[in-house]
């Protein structure tokens, strides 16, 4: 499980080394825009909405609404679930398209939690319960907006900490609600993660941004009221050079500055517990971390760390990822990832444990050079046999194909 609305696979991928003049790396980069497409692409779907021939719009910095009483009714709106009575988006949600679009979410989110959401549940009950128990800051790199695969298999952590390179977006007002083409726009952009667990980069890209659904804040919004939790407050945040989290007025960066935008969205729980999501909209590349590294200097700050990687694109597989990968094994006690996280070769063998979880063949095509060997090795060893796992997920997202790896620091920082 990066980027305008822009790349809503959580990372984007460079097509060659960073070189030393930044005019050369600015020319390797290929944004997940792309590599998402061709993602899709390898998982056809009979019923699978058209891909849009249109290019991926550039990430722009968008202000957040300043009165976010209404988040949650903004939430439910989005997602298909009924607003608050008396309220104007009660009003919207009782037109006959609304209440279309609600049947229809109510139909694919059942779906998914049978497929999806039941299974996950019940194995990370057994297999990730130490996990869960030890997890209050959840550590998401490259994640976009997907915080709904973080909540259902951490849904006990406190604080969830994502990054991705998709803007961080605002709170949609009435009018932009009110527009007849967003409930299309929603359903279509939903269709991949709800299907394959992963964005399907190019619809959120143009249909999304052509309704000013402009970063991951709707998402997030969306996912959080689709999981149970009631939202509270959304604000924009932002981090300074030295790492620290400050509150701000709105999400635009002046040419030049190192801040880190972002946006913290408080929730309830259904069980009452309060919980905190920051996102933030930053390039995790060894080239950007070296000019603006609060990214690095802010989850250095956070404490031990349980990571979550999902459809992360290999980019911690190359050696110019090699700053952020280094912080996730240096700061982490846990790491659950499929194999497009932390190559194996990168883990001090001697300070860490392994659970292999479903199966391990090859990558898709799209990434069969970073084929890992030594993981076809565990999963083949008869003594410690890989255990089951009972969802899809990932690139290889059928669950005859999928693979997650439970990494344990044998001697837990502090």
């Amino acid at each position: 499980m990066r980027l305008s609305l822009l790349s809503l696979l959580p990372a984007f991928a460079l097509l060659a080394a960073c070189s030393q003049s930044n005019t050369e790396q600015q020319a390797t980069t290929e944004t997940m825009a792309d590599t998402a497409s061709k993602v899709v692409a390898t998982a056809p779907h009979p019923a699978a909405p058209p891909d849009s021939a249109a290019p991926a719009a550039k990430p722009t910095a968008a202000t957040l609404a300043p009165d976010t009483a209404n988040v949650q009714n903004v939430a439910a709106y989005l997602s298909g679930l009924p607003p608050k009575v008396e309220t104007p988006l009660a009003e919207l949600a009782a037109q006959p398209t609304w209440q279309a679009f609600a049947k229809d979410q109510d139909k694919s989110w059942a779906k998914y939690r049978a497929t999806h959401t039941a299974p996950m549940n019940k194995w990370a009950a057994t297999e990730l319960d130490s996990v869960r128990q030890a997890t209050t800051t959840l550590f998401y790199p490259f994640s976009g907006p997907d915080f709904l695969n973080a909540f259902t298999l951490f849904p006990t952590a406190s604080t969830y900490v994502m990054f991705g390179l998709e803007p961080v977006g605002s709170v949609p007002s009435r009018e932009n609600l009110a527009n007849p083409a967003i409930l299309p726009a929603v359903k279509k952009s939903l269709w991949s993660v709800l299907n394959f667990s992963f964005f399907r980069t190019n619809d959120m890209a143009v249909d999304l941004k052509s309704v000013n659904l402009d970063g991951a804040v709707p998402l997030i919004m969306l996912f959080a009221a689709r999981t149970g939790n009631h939202l509270q407050s959304v604000r924009p945040v932002q981090l300074d050079a030295q790492g620290q989290l400050h509150e701000v007025t709105d999400t635009t960066r002046a040419v030049g500055s190192k801040a880190i935008p972002g946006a913290e969205l408080k929730l309830q729980a259904a069980d009452g517990t309060e919980k905190t999501i920051y996102y933030f909209s930053a390039d995790l590349s060894d080239w950007k971390l070296s000019t603006k590294n609060a990214p690095l200097k802010y989850v250095r700050s956070l404490g031990p760390l349980t990571t979550y990687v999902k459809s992360a694109t290999y980019l911690m597989h190359k050696s110019y990822f090699s700053k952020i990968r280094n912080l996730v094994l240096e700061r982490s006690n846990y790491l659950l990832q499929d194999d497009s996280g932390v190559a194996m070769k990168y883990f001090p063998k001697s300070a860490w444990q392994f659970t292999y979880y479903g199966t391990y063949r090859r990558p898709i095509n799209l990434f069969a050079k970073q084929y890992q060997p030594e993981l076809t090795t565990a999963y083949h060893d008869s003594l410690r046999r890989a255990r089951p796992l009972p969802f899809g997920t990932g690139y290889n997202w059928r669950q005859t194909d999928s693979n997650l790896l439970l990494a344990k620091r044998r001697t837990p920082i502090k």
